[in-house]
């Protein structure tokens, strides 16, 4: 979740009024399927609604009111992701009952501060991460823009635990990296890392994405890749491999271009693949299949 902005900071009420407003049109659908690699269903639903339509808080089945917008345009399976016990919880649940989600569950690296008894929450990420419909752990990681010193020892104590109970379940580690890029591969140097990494809504330059793609990680780029402002990512993406590229929403937020601080939501995916496509140069049909692939090989099978 946010894994890359520069723009001033909002209050939480602040900037679910801004996601409260309409949203873009239905872009035009993939060639192929591809899955949206990164999402948060809840946070979407309660602030922002179900795009085309009822408001936030009155669709009947909201989720899986997005999951059709979504699946119409090509985008048939979503990574439910986790930030703390409750939204991973109710991932997981949601996973059980939506055959095109599945689940990652853990504590957001600025939550992990924040909790009066971390190793509590930890262990109730811990059951979680034992179901079958729940693929991955994370986001997890660190987040310097938001957590300042006082807080990054314990930030660093839940991603290490996380990394631990995800190689204990064979999951996927997903992973929340914000102005920290060094000290999450020392950490994962460390602790060595689980057989398979996503970098959500990676944030880095090329040196870092070689650094990531050298590892055998997988880059997960989100809506940023059309901002103006990032040509550095590009230059990331133009470098990896397809089959270590993943799409991400990280729905409600990151709204791809030109509908950027509008709400977003799984059915823009098309807009982000489409820009990957013109970044790498790669045929559009061919890198949908390539990430669709990927995504099975991280998250995996869904049906």
């Amino acid at each position: 979740m946010l894994s890359l902005m520069s723009e001033p900071t909002e209050s939480r009420s602040q900037r679910a009024a801004r996601r409260a407003g309409e949203f873009p049109p239905v872009p035009e659908p993939l060639p192929r399927p591809v899955l949206d690699s990164h999402t948060h269903l809840d946070i979407t639903v309660s602030e922002a609604g179900v795009p085309g339509g009822e408001p936030a808080g009155t669709a009947v089945d909201p989720v899986a009111a997005a999951i059709d917008v979504a699946t119409a345009v090509g985008v048939d399976r979503l990574v439910q992701v986790g930030v703390d016990v409750q939204s991973s919880r109710w991932g997981a649940d949601v996973a059980d009952r939506h055959p095109a989600v599945v689940a990652t569950v853990a504590l957001h690296p600025n939550e992990a501060p924040r909790l009066a008894d971390l190793d509590a929450a930890l262990r109730e990420i811990e059951s979680l991460a034992a179901r079958d419909r729940v693929r991955g752990v994370g986001e997890t990681g660190m987040d310097y823009y938001r957590t300042g010193d006082d807080g990054r020892a314990v930030q660093e104590e839940s991603f290490r635990a996380h990394i631990a109970i995800a190689k204990r379940y064979g999951k996927t580690l997903v992973i929340h990296d914000r102005d920290a890029h060094a000290d999450v591969l020392r950490i994962l140097d460390d602790e060595g890392a689980p057989d398979t990494v996503v970098m959500h809504c990676f944030s880095g330059d090329a040196q870092f994405a070689a650094d990531c793609v050298r590892r055998g990680y997988l880059l997960s780029f989100a809506g940023t890749v059309t901002f103006a402002s990032a040509g550095a990512l590009r230059e990331a993406a133009a470098l990896t491999p397809l089959d270590q590229i993943l799409v991400e929403t990280d729905a409600p937020y990151l709204t791809p271009m030109p509908y950027r601080g509008r709400p977003n939501a799984s059915y823009l995916i098309p807009l982000t693949v489409r820009a990957l496509a013109a970044t790498t140069g790669a045929d559009l049909d061919e890198l949908c299949a390539a990430i669709s692939t990927t995504g099975e090989r991280a998250f995996g099978p869904w049906h």
